[in-house]
């Protein structure tokens, strides 16, 4: 297992390097091939009615003076070591990781993530918490009722979940939950769970349920679908022959092999969200990573770009490694394999 962490863990940081080289190449070599020059580039830096010494003194704070290359392995360096930024006679150290400073703000990248990451991994895990348990338990009664009025109305409803987008259920429930019916607060009322606790919960109710409808709906197909396999299997039969109870052999034997598959797209489903849920955030005005996401796209910041994406592949990566190790408390079968 330890030879596999550390197998994992490499492969982890080679990922990591190529997601950061394709973003940083994004960046400055597209707007290349669209015909910009650095100094254009700088220019939209610097604001309106730029002189060119505006322009150059931006073209070296940035380092857009440099090649590429050179531009890359110095963000990679600073990660590592740290970095020194010189802002005119002030001399500023940034300690490893360092993740640069905002093109726009100025502001330290790695402080706005930590800004911004609660709001995230409020909405990330409260939603997560909702679609497990109700897409799950959703998918093991439709199967023990397969056929059944229940089994056909949660199937509808979850095919409604899978078809319907997030904005648009966002939308609905807010205009019903919050502006006509005003039991939830509207938009944009995200409080820190530090500042007001019954706050943070009320304003993330909607966002939870509606993200959790999107997820549940594919839980509970999956499950279902998982579960009608895994209830003709020899082993099932063979529990319910040693006089087990119906219980025991559907959360103990059935459950338990039917959870390895939604394991693998719970790892990758968290792990996208914990980089930031963007239309829900956008919908629901939560200030999460996936605001900042869009923002900086908009206004081609990459330092914070390429933080929130850093961010994003080390969710998913670390995630999906522990889902990996869990296979083998959920599904027997894996640990005899």
């Amino acid at each position: 297992m330890f030879a596999y962490i550390i197998r994992r863990l490499i492969g982890a940081v080679v990922m990591l390097l190529l997601v950061s080289m394709v973003t940083f190449g994004i960046f400055f070599w597209l707007p290349k091939i669209a015909g910009q020059t650095t100094d254009q580039i700088a220019a939209s830096y610097v604001g309106k009615a730029p002189t060119a010494e505006a322009i150059q003194d931006t073209k070296e704070r940035l380092g857009l003076d440099k090649p590429v290359v050179v531009q890359y392995g110095n963000y990679v360096k600073a990660i590592v070591v740290g970095k020194d930024y010189k802002a005119g006679p002030v001399t500023d150290h940034c300690p490893a990781p360092c993740l640069g400073y905002s093109f726009r703000s100025s502001q330290p990248v790695l402080e706005t993530l930590v800004d911004r990451a609660p709001a995230t991994l409020s909405l990330a895990l409260g939603a997560a918490l909702v679609w497990l348990v109700g897409g799950i338990a959703t998918g093991v009664l439709s199967a023990l009722r397969r056929g059944s009025v229940w089994d056909r109305a949660a199937m509808i409803i979850a095919l409604s979940g899978v078809s319907l987008p997030i904005y648009f259920t966002g939308l609905v429930s807010l205009a019903l939950f919050s502006y006509t019916l005003k039991i939830f607060p509207g938009g944009g009322s995200y409080t820190p769970f530090t500042s007001n606790p019954v706050s943070w919960f009320q304003a993330l109710v909607l966002p939870w349920v509606t993200l959790a409808f999107l997820y549940a709906a594919m839980y509970a197909r999956l499950t279902r679908a998982g579960m009608l396999e895994t209830m003709n299997e020899d082993y099932i039969r063979t529990a319910r022959a040693k006089g087990l109870s119906e219980k025991t052999v559907v959360t103990k034997h059935a459950l338990r092999a039917s959870l390895t598959p939604i394991l693998t797209i719970f790892g990758l489903d968290l792990g996208l969200l914990l980089g930031g849920a963007v239309l829900t955030e956008n919908t629901f005005g939560i200030p999460g990573l996936g605001q900042l996401a869009i923002s900086s796209i908009r206004g081609g910041d990459l330092p914070m770009v390429l933080g929130v994406t850093l961010l994003t592949a080390t969710s998913i990566i670390v995630i999906n490694l522990i889902v990996d190790m869990l296979y083998a408390i959920v599904d027997p079968r894996v640990r005899l394999g």
